[in-house]
C-alpha cells in the first residue's frame, strides 16, 4: 500500500500521524511524507526580481531559505516518528515550497498513492472541528481516497470503532471494500449507519390519522428496503471476519452519520465520495461526504 502524508508540524498533523495506528493499515507500507514551505513567488510586476530591487530580493530569498530549512526539519521529524511507530514501513520524506494544497496534489499525481492523509487543521486553525482550507482543497480535488485525521496525540490504538456510511450506492460499497482490505484487530467494532430521509408530515398532518399512518408506513418501507440492501454488505463483512451491525435512522444523512459516530465514540467514519444523490462530476466530492468530513468529531476517510 502507498501512503502520501501531508505534514506541517501542527498539533493536528501530529495527531494525524498517531491516528494512523487506528487506520487498520498493513505492516508493510510505502509512505511518503511531504512538507510544503508556504512561500509566495515574486510579484508579477517584478518588484522582487534581483535586477529591479536587489535588497528586497535578498530579504525574500532569506525568508524562503529559512522556510525551506524549517520544512526539512519538520519532514524529518515526521519520518522519524513514523519509523518509531511502524518499523516495517518504508518511509521517505520530501520538501517543496509554494501552495501546500497544490503541491500535495501534484505529489499525489507523481507518487500515485492509494491514500492521502492530512490533518483536519493547519497551524492557523481557528476551530477544532471545521475543516481547514488546505485539507478541504485536497479532499475536493484529489483523485484518490483521502483520510482527514482527527486523532488524539499518543492515542491508545485499540480497540477501534468504525462507522461506515451506507446507502447501497457504489460509493458506499467502495467504502465497505476499503474497510475489508485493511488489517483490523479482533476487538474492532463496525457499524453500518443508514439514514432514511423520509418526508415529514406537516404539523397538522400529524394529527390526521390517514396522513400519520401513511408517514409511518413509508418509514417502515424505507427501513425494510435499506435492511435488504445491507444484507449483502453485512454478509461480505462477516466473510472477512468482521462483525458489523446495522443502524437505520430517519433524518439528513449529513447529520445522522456525525451524530451516530459521536454518540458511539467512533474513531473513524468511512464514506464513499458519492452517494445515490450525488452523481455529478466523477472527481468532485459529494455534498454528504464533504459535510461529514468537515463536521465530524473523529477522523473521516472518503473513499474513491
Amino acid at each position: 500500500m502507498k501512503l502520501l502524508i501531508g505534514y506541517d508540524g501542527s498539533r493536528s498533523a501530529d495527531a494525524a500521524l498517531d491516528d494512523l495506528q487506528k487506520a487498520g493499515l498493513p505492516d508493510r507500507v510505502e509512505a511518503k511524507v511531504i512538507t510544503v514551505a508556504e512561500i509566495w513567488m515574486p510579484s508579477p510586476n517584478g518588484d522582487n526580481l534581483p535586477g529591479k530591487n536587489p535588497e528586497r530580493f535578498k530579504i525574500h530569498e532569506s525568508v524562503e531559505n529559512k522556510s525551506v530549512r524549517e520544512a526539512e526539519i519538520l519532514s524529518r521529524h515526521a519520518k522519524e516518528r513514523l519509523n518509531a511507530k511502524f518499523p516495517d514501513w518504508n518511509v521517505t520524506a520530501d520538501v517543496d515550497f509554494g501552495s501546500p494544497a497544490q503541491k500535495i496534489l501534484a505529489a499525489a499525481e507523481d507518487f500515485k498513492p492509494d491514500l492521502i492523509v492530512v490533518g483536519s487543521q493547519g497551524k492557523t486553525a481557528i476551530s477544532r472541528i471545521l475543516l481547514g482550507s488546505i485539507s478541504s482543497k485536497i479532499l475536493s480535488a484529489a483523485r484518490v481516497s483521502v483520510r482527514v485525521a482527527r486523532g488524539r496525540i499518543e492515542v491508545d490504538p485499540f480497540p477501534v470503532r468504525i462507522v461506515i456510511g451506507f446507502d447501497g450506492s457504489p460509493g458506499s460499497l467502495a467504502a465497505i471494500d476499503a474497510v475489508i482490505a485493511r488489517n483490523w484487530r479482533e476487538q474492532s467494532e463496525l457499524r453500518l449507519v443508514s439514514a432514511t430521509n423520509s418526508l415529514l408530515p406537516t404539523a397538522i398532518g400529524r394529527f390526521v390519522p390517514p396522513v400519520a399512518d401513511l408517514f409511518e408506513e413509508e418509514k417502515r418501507n424505507e427501513r425494510h428496503w435499506v435492511g435488504k440492501l445491507a444484507e449483502t454488505a453485512l454478509f461480505k463483512l462477516k466473510g472477512a471476519k468482521l462483525d458489523a451491525e446495522l443502524r437505520v435512522e430517519t433524518g439528513n444523512p449529513k447529520q445522522i452519520l456525525i451524530e451516530e459516530a459521536e454518540k458511539w465514540g467512533a474513531d473513524c467514519i468511512f464514506v464513499g465520495s458519492h452517494s445515490f444523490s450525488n452523481k455529478l462530476e466523477r472527481f468532485l466530492i459529494g455534498s454528504t461526504s464533504a459535510a461529514v468530513a468537515e463536521r465530524a468529531h473523529c477522523s473521516v476517510e472518503v473513499v474513491r
